[in-house]
């Protein structure tokens, strides 16, 4: 008569529909170390084991590390996708919330990219001015230089 294992082995996970690490990473697009991470940070649940240890990830999960992909592409910090995560498993959320949320992350995308641009315009200014030749006269350096 067969063992009942707590914990399947890969093939019998396999067959339940459920992938190892290096499927769901394949699967969503996510890293298996960041993968790890998500987990230790609690961002998906911690996986299921198999008997020999290795960890196992359900549909859901994969669909749960491309939603944070996805998020991740747009720029939302950690925190905001733990946030969106809590919104997006409350089926009684208010849509105002993740509206909200999505504005006031690109109202600070849009501060940066300002940011950026002028940063951008400087150095082309400062690169304009530089020779670039073989005198000691370097107007980057002296602009980096500044109190």
């Amino acid at each position: 008569m067969p063992r009942k294992a707590l914990r399947p082995e890969l093939a019998d996970a396999r067959e339940q529909g459920l992938h190892n690490i290096g499927e769901a990473s394949a699967l969503s697009g996510v890293s298996a170390k960041m993968i790890r991470h998500y987990e230790s940070t609690g961002l998906i649940p911690e996986a299921a084991r198999t008997f020999a240890g290795y960890r196992l990830y359900s549909d859901a999960d994969v669909h749960r590390l491309r939603f944070i992909k996805r998020a991740r592409n747009l720029g939302f910090s950690m925190k905001q996708i733990e946030t969106l995560l809590s919104l997006w498993n409350d089926r009684a959320r208010a849509s105002a919330d993740v509206n909200r949320l999505a504005r006031a992350h690109a109202d600070e995308l849009a501060v940066r990219i300002a940011e950026m641009q002028a940063m951008q315009r400087t150095l082309e200014d400062l690169a304009r001015r530089c020779h670039g030749d073989r005198r000691p006269d370097c107007p980057i350096l002296d602009d980096l230089a500044r109190p």
